[in-house]
């Protein structure tokens, strides 16, 4: 007798028409799946398939059309995962390094399973020998493709367009934010569905930041040396599939559930009113230098996919060993469809890229007006999301900041230095004023906005806040690299001791630092990022390269001590003011001008005298205190000419900063400045609770050694 249904193995994949060149990847049907592989230089691609059973079948695609290999496939399922072997030729030195030993994965694959062991068989070589050319099978030492159905209910999800005048971005790590929260429940930890907990969320609700800015989630995998030395790759700077969401972050499944889980997380945080942005990484692959491993795009098609020099040695202006070439028309698509298939497939809400500069070279130069920045400027999907650029990367001319198109917003790295420098002390207010108000000197041409300049004080790469007080050198001697990676210029201060200490005095001055540095980066003119854990003054013990430490050094600590429940109440302080006040969110730079004869300027710097600082006072090294006057009286466009109706008044605001070692006095001014100041916070107190107090123009109140002062203005009209 026959086997019953319940027994017979499923049929295998078979060859069921040609298919089409259109959409690259494997597209399921109910008809068949679609399997195409842009591989132009190759001479057959086979699909090496294993379904739910196990059983493997090869199959080569019979069609080549405009470079791509197609072929319609039968049972081929959601759940079965793929590869395939490219057949060409091996000619290293030309840059040509077709293998097929090598299992490669798909580059369009919508999810990846399994990880990568470190076997001879993954690497490359540079010798042309038929031995090595051939080599051991790659297949039980890397990753495959899977098969995915496309299906889910976003419901009523739609894009939350969270405007660039409110957005409070909040960069974070999957696995970071959630391994130690005593809430989320351990088999949830690390993943998806822990920062979709109720608990993670409310946390980020209650602090007041708008956007979630993830750190790399496309599925990456370990460096060779970090496999050698039994450390795992943290960051994800690694990417092997632009389209699949990383396997390890998933909680329940590797099969294509973690696509299903990254979903339901994004649509979780859009009913908080929480925005979604990735962290993506264009600018370089996992494939490493030139005897790296082949894992895929080294292996499809070596030379389109890299920037190569002498047809063999890759183009480094990342760091990482290899560049991707963008200017390809091929690999320019397959970042695009990547972007616009998170944007319109997984419902996030813009990007950040890592090292932009790299994806801005045409040829050798950055060319802002190249192939990668044109498609970005046309496109009807990408040109409506989030696009932030992190403006250099490691090559000649690679320091870009202030120099992208309009459309983009920069991590504006000269804010960091100068807020860091300031605030230990080093450096005087000559560029502090630039980078508290919008930093027009950098942006404020070719129709840019004070919201192209992403300020930051930390971020992932660095020390975190606690730790630019904690720490004067870096202690990175857990990477395993002899403490030689990561910067040496950390412009921080420790305040007497180096690393964590007991010292009352030592740890106030520290504590007031952070509230200095919160305070002044939240009420900046342009877009804030907190770094996530500086809210409650998360360490990394002095590590200031910790892309390698899935561990305590790199995972938020939940359990808080007094001093950090109290640093969060403060950071929500700091978030309702420049939530409810306009003041601290311009959409234009300021004049610093009165709008009319007899009205304070929109944007006033003062003197402890309580006037208008000099010239010579703006350039003396030596200047450590200012005063930073707001007008709440503000019409939307620049100039004298308002736009009807106008905009509400505002109330007015004047910052009083402090970096000096002694107390400061300091006059406050009268007309047409003010009338009375109310305090709303001095950061030399330890707790957010504060007694207020209210004060007369002309009066003189004192600052406290590195502190800083808000004052909300009145004047006779507002009484």
């Amino acid at each position: 007798m026959p086997d019953s249904p319940a027994t017979s193995p499923p049929d295998p994949p078979a060859i069921n028409g040609p298919g089409h060149w259109d959409p690259l990847g494997v597209t399921w049907g109910f008809q068949g799946s679609n399997v195409a592989l842009w591989a132009p230089g190759a001479e057959a691609v086979h699909l090496v398939v294993c379904d739910s059973s196990g059983q493997q079948s090869e199959l080569t695609l019979p069609e080549k059309t405009l470079g791509v290999f197609h072929g319609l496939v039968s049972n081929l399922n959601p759940g079965d995962t793929y590869g395939f072997r490219v057949i060409g030729p091996w000619e290293p030195h030309h840059g040509q390094r077709f293998n097929p030993a090598k299992l490669l994965t798909d580059p369009y694959a919508r999810a990846i399973t399994g990880t990568v062991t470190l076997d001879p068989a993954i690497f490359g070589s540079t010798q042309e020998s038929d031995v090595i050319r051939q080599g051991e099978d790659s297949a039980p030492f890397v990753p495959r493709s899977v098969v995915i159905a496309s299906d889910f209910d976003w419901g009523d999800d739609r894009p939350l367009e969270v405007p660039w005048t409110d957005t409070v971005i909040y960069e974070t790590h999957v696995r970071g934010l959630t391994m130690k929260h005593p809430e989320v429940p351990e088999h949830l930890r690390g993943t998806f569905a822990g920062v979709a907990h109720p608990a993670v969320i409310d946390h980020l609700v209650k602090l007041g930041v708008t956007t979630v800015e993830l750190m790399p989630v496309h599925h990456f995998t370990n460096e060779v040396h970090l496999m050698e030395t039994g450390l795992d790759n943290y960051w994800g700077y690694n990417t092997l599939g632009y389209f699949a969401p990383h396997a390890a972050y998933c909680a329940a499944g590797s099969h294509g559930e973690q696509v299903v889980e990254f979903k339901q997380m994004v649509k979780t945080l859009h009913a908080a009113g929480l925005e979604v942005i990735l962290d993506v990484v264009y600018n370089h692959t996992a494939e490493e230098g030139v005897n790296g491993p082949t894992y895929n795009f080294r292996g499809i098609d070596n030379a389109q996919y890299y920037r190569l020099q002498d047809g063999r040695n890759y183009v480094d202006y990342t760091g990482c060993g290899n560049t991707l070439n963008v200017s390809t028309p091929h690999v320019l698509q397959m970042v695009m469809d990547s972007l616009r298939y998170w944007v319109t497939d997984m419902h996030v809400d813009g990007f950040r890229f890592d090292l932009a500069s790299a994806l801005a070279r045409s040829f050798h130069d950055v060319d802002m007006l190249g192939t990668f920045m044109t498609t970005i400027q046309q496109d009807p999907v990408l040109r409506r999301v989030k696009l932030i650029a992190e403006p250099w990367d490691v090559g000649p001319g690679g320091y870009q900041v202030g120099e992208f198109p309009a459309m983009w917003r920069e991590w504006n790295g000269k804010y960091r230095d100068c807020l860091r420098d300031y605030w230990r002390g080093s450096s005087g207010v000559n560029e502090l004023g630039w980078r508290l108000s919008g930093s027009a000197d950098l942006y404020g041409s070719e129709g840019r906005s004070p919201f192209a300049s992403v300020n930051f004080i930390t971020a992932h790469d660095g020390f975190p806040l606690r730790d630019l007080v904690t720490y004067e050198h870096k202690h990175n001697e857990a990477n395993l690299e002899e403490n030689r990676d990561g910067t040496d210029d950390n412009r921080s201060r420790n305040y007497g001791v180096e690393g964590e200490t007991t010292d009352p005095e030592i740890n106030r001055v520290r504590h007031r630092q952070l509230r200095n540095m919160l305070t002044s980066l939240l009420l900046s003119t342009g877009v804030p990022m907190i770094l996530g854990g500086d809210e409650f003054g998360r360490t990394q013990q002095g590590n200031n390269n910790a892309y390698c430490q899935d561990n305590d050094i790199s995972w938020y600590d939940w359990a808080w001590e007094p001093w950090q429940r109290d640093l969060v109440d403060f950071t929500r302080t700091l978030l309702t003011v420049r939530r409810h006040h306009r003041a601290f969110r311009q959409r234009f730079f300021f004049q610093g001008v009165p709008r009319q004869a007899g009205e304070a300027p929109d944007l006033g710097w003062l003197s402890p005298a309580g006037q208008p600082l000099t010239e010579a006072e703006w350039n003396d090294p030596s200047t450590r205190t200012i005063g930073m006057y707001l007008s709440g009286d503000l019409h939307p466009l620049t100039g004298a000419i308002a736009v009807e109706p106008a905009e509400p008044a505002d109330d007015s605001f004047l910052l009083i900063m402090h970096s000096g070692d002694d107390h400061q006095a300091f006059n406050l001014p009268g007309e047409p400045y003010g009338d009375q100041y109310r305090r709303l916070f001095d950061t030399h107190d330890d707790q957010v609770t504060q007694a207020s107090w209210t004060d007369v123009a002309g009066a003189t109140i004192m600052l406290a050694p590195r502190s800083c002062i808000l004052l909300k203005v009145t004047t006779e009209d507002h009484h």
